[in-house]
């Protein structure tokens, strides 16, 4: 089991990290955020030219033809950098969808489209504030016709479709919707981190196309959200990472009482604290990396073990960055604030860490009975 990445992917990594800090960095994040936008337009447009949101498709369809590797380590510089575009839920989850269970036509029509971002796409799944589940399903496709209501569907303005998870006469199913399309009703909610935006969608009688079989979108619902789970697990990472380089920073410059912060005992101990949870965290997303990459059997408990110790280091990392710049930590000039937000709401895009704490136990449960 190599836990490691190549030296080809480190080179893309350090490359992705130069052209975020190139772009503008948090510059970016701030600009969304004062001038309400819902991304960056500048900023998304380079990352297509760069091919970055063809990196899983395959050559035959336009695309770079890499692994899921090569996404973790952009997911991580794209975690770093805060980047405000809809990068997530149209990489991670939709092109995902795509090329696991489109029909040879969709993968033909759809996948070349989203290497250029002609097509920008997203993931609808939750209906109400509870944990959706394959029972509670209200929202429904009749023929190919869907009716019903998602809420917190991310970038749902700037994507062209979408993929939703619907009850179906022979069980669920996830549907590709064209969202320029008869009887979508999109609406924007209120978010923490205003450079994350998320929206309401409402269906009426509206056209869609199956992804996989029938009745059998629940299981492939679980997979890409297995998927999923590690590659916002390295964007956790990466903001965490940067939390910590931030708070380290600032604890070697600011002095109080002529001696630099970082030499009191207090502040030390949050820097360790940080330095730990990232450090383990890290090395959880490294064994989701390799089950993704690998197809392994593994995946679901990789996924919950990457997800839940990367929510738990994020999170830390934020809050103490706050703590330990202190007094301007709290202040909007400083960027601390910037990562607070986004880890929470990163802590719940693909559902609460207790629902994924709940799914570690499971898969450690299921993982010692096959042992």
């Amino acid at each position: 089991m190599n836990l490691d990445f190549s030296d080809d992917q480190k080179f893309l990594q350090d490359e992705a990290r130069k052209f975020f800090d190139k772009e503008g960095g948090l510059t970016n994040t701030r600009k969304v955020m004062d001038e309400s936008l819902s991304h960056d337009e500048a900023l998304w447009g380079k990352v297509l030219e760069l091919g970055w949101t063809g990196i899983r498709i395959p050559e035959e369809y336009d695309g770079l033809g890499l692994g899921h590797l090569e996404l973790c380590v952009i997911a991580e510089e794209i975690g770093r950098a805060l980047a405000p575009i809809p990068f997530s839920s149209s990489v991670y989850l939709f092109t995902e969808t795509i090329i696991k269970y489109g029909s040879e036509e969709i993968k033909k029509n759809v996948l070349p489209k989203l290497v250029t971002g002609e097509i920008v796409g997203t993931y609808a799944v939750a209906e109400d504030m509870s944990a959706i589940t394959e029972s509670t399903l209200s929202c429904a496709v009749e023929g190919d016709s869907v009716n019903g209501a998602k809420i917190a569907v991310p970038d749902a303005e700037l994507a062209t479709h979408a993929v939703v998870l619907v009850k179906g006469t022979k069980g669920p199913e996830l549907r590709l919707v064209d969202l320029n399309s008869d009887g979508v009703e999109i609406s924007l909610q209120k978010n923490l981190d205003k450079s994350r935006s998320f929206y309401k969608v409402a269906f009426n009688n509206t056209q869609s196309s199956l992804l996989g079989d029938q009745g059998s979108g629940w299981e492939s619902h679980v997979h890409i959200m297995d998927q999923a789970a590690v590659l916002f697990a390295f964007e956790q990472v990466g903001g965490s990472q940067q939390a910590l380089d931030m708070a380290k920073e600032y604890a070697m410059e600011r002095y109080a009482f002529g001696r630099q912060i970082g030499s009191y005992q207090a502040i030390k101990h949050k820097l360790a604290d940080m330095y730990v949870a990232v450090t383990l965290a890290k090395s959880n997303c490294y064994y989701g990396a390799w089950a993704l990459s690998s197809e392994s059997s593994e995946l679901p408990l990789a996924a919950a073990t990457s997800r839940v110790s990367a929510t738990k280091a994020f999170q830390l990392c934020a809050k103490e960055n706050i703590q330990t710049h202190g007094g301007n930590g709290f202040t909007w000039e400083y960027d601390c604030h910037l990562f607070y937000k986004r880890s929470k709401v990163l802590s719940l895009n693909l559902g609460s860490e207790a629902s994924w704490k709940e799914k570690l136990v499971s898969a450690m449960e299921k993982t010692n009975t096959l042992n």
